[in-house]
């Protein structure tokens, strides 16, 4: 066999969002980009905010000695001073350039997270439904996927959660805003849920970690906003990418944030720069880092993408749909009319509408939209799925 045994399995069960987009791609060429409807990737369709343009254009013209030279594998140092500077302002937390190692993206971040933490066997817990590549990421470095549900509303279940620990668990990660859901986990829950690991740590003798995956962190709708895990659990590490608060997933910038009280914290800094090198990222994008440096309190225009979630839900209601109404991100989890979401996606597909089933995010009987689209094709979709509605009933 040419490729190795486990990447031959992972591609049989990879991403149904990548899938997706690439029949749109087909759909687009033979009907017309207007006629199709594509919801299928949560590829950031807002405008880069003003003050980006304006660094990047004035960064160019800068003369920097080795502007596009090596950077040192943790980040630039003035980069992660600017981070700290902000969560420390934030959380009230005394954190330091030492604490922030910057990343290619959140993805990056989380595979360098998982890379230092884990030993083969060691076990994480995932919450259902989860973003879909976190299971590849985790048994890529010899992790033992423990699932959890959450509850209907898409809240954390602390009952559930507990009853997924053990003394195995070395982590549990979580995501919110959640992608699929655009769920927000409140104050209350998150206090909970370091209540719960605090305990089974000390049941355990052994350090639990906290990691929270927040790459939409600063797209939050209705005056929510997003606990922070630092302040509410030590052993708590962040990944977090500017690729939804600035609209540049494409350039590949984010960072990992360790809590200064965390167990082993200078181990775990080095063991997170050590990583970053030998996975072959080697640092994060040096001119990426020198203009998020400047822009550490700048952010997408949030009303734009809160527009369009308002526009989707009011349609989708009237159509018959079922869903809990997204706090953050720019996902909406709906209930599929039938139990087999696999079978309705298919049958949006006729109707040129491109959605991912939620089987492929651990949540069978609903699907995935992606409304970061153009206000045009969220109102010109709704025929197709109220027809779709009403086919399936």
């Amino acid at each position: 066999m040419t490729i190795a045994k486990k990447i031959k399995s992972s591609i049989s069960q990879s991403s149904m969002i990548r899938k997706m987009f690439e029949e749109g791609i087909l759909l687009k060429k033979k009907y017309g980009a207007d006629k199709v409807y594509d919801f299928s990737l949560g590829n950031p369709n807002v405008e880069q905010p003003g003050e980006f343009k304006r660094e990047l254009i004035k960064l160019a013209a800068e003369i920097i000695p080795l502007k596009h030279g090596y950077t040192p594998n943790a980040g630039y140092s003035e980069t992660r001073q600017a981070i700290a500077g902000k969560i420390s302002r934030t959380t009230g937390l005394k954190m330091s350039a030492d604490h922030i190692v910057m990343s290619c993206g959140a993805g990056g971040a989380l595979n360098v997270i998982f890379k230092a933490l884990l030993d083969p066997g060691d076990e994480v817990i995932v919450l259902k439904p989860f973003f879909v590549e976190y299971p590849f990421y985790i048994e890529n470095y010899g992790g033992v996927i423990k699932y959890a549900q959450t509850k209907t509303d898409f809240s954390l279940d602390i009952a559930a959660i507990s009853k997924a620990i053990n003394r195995r668990t070395k982590a549990i990660i979580i995501n919110s805003p959640n992608n699929p859901t655009g769920k927000v986990y409140s104050k209350k829950n998150i206090a909970e849920l370091a209540r719960l690991l605090k305990e089974k740590g000390r049941a355990y003798n052994k350090a639990i970690y906290l990691i929270s995956d927040e790459p939409y962190a600063e797209i939050v709708f209705d005056g929510v906003t997003v606990p922070s895990v630092l302040k509410a659990y030590p052993n708590s590490i962040v990944a977090y990418s500017y690729s939804k608060t600035l609209s540049l997933p494409g350039e590949r910038i984010g960072y990992i944030a360790v809590n200064p009280k965390i167990h082993e914290a200078d181990n775990l800094i080095s063991a997170l720069i050590l990583c970053t090198r030998i996975m072959g990222f080697v640092h994060a994008p040096a001119l990426m880092q020198r203009i998020i440096a400047r822009l550490q309190d700048v952010a997408v225009d949030v009303k734009v993408y809160q527009k369009k979630r308002d526009l989707l839900c009011a349609g989708l209601a009237k159509a018959g749909y079922k869903f809990v109404k997204p706090q953050g991100a720019f996902y909406l989890f709906v209930k599929s009319p039938i139990p087999d979401d696999v079978k309705f996606v298919k049958i949006l597909l006729q109707k040129n509408i491109l959605a991912v089933p939620g089987s492929g995010f651990g949540g069978p009987g609903y699907f995935r939209i992606a409304y970061c689209v153009d206000d045009a094709t969220i109102v010109n979709s709704m025929k197709g799925f109220a027809e779709a509605n009403k086919e399936s009933a």
